[in-house]
């Protein structure tokens, strides 16, 4: 039961955004087209091992979670904070 002038299931419906906004992220962050038999980056050989599981590949895994550090981690607040919505 939810409080408020919040519907029944607001909470659910807000984690199932949440997950939705996740996967349609890491999906548009897959690598597409040709992959490489040599790291974009660094230069090394990608493993074949990492060019059969993930084709389209053009880094190696060393790199690959250099650049994913990297990325930032936002995102939508969906807890309705006025203070964060204003910024």
């Amino acid at each position: 039961m939810a409080g408020g002038w919040a519907p029944d299931g607001a909470v659910q419906d807000q984690i199932d955004d949440t997950v939705k906004d996740a996967v349609l992220g890491a999906r548009a962050r897959m690598p597409a087209g040709e992959g490489t038999d040599y790291c974009e980056d660094c230069g090394e050989r990608i493993p074949e091992r990492r060019r059969l599981a993930l084709p389209g590949a053009r880094t190696c895994v060393a790199c690959q979670s250099t650049r994913d550090a990297a990325v930032v981690r936002g995102g939508i607040n969906r807890r309705g904070s006025k203070d964060s919505q204003l910024r």
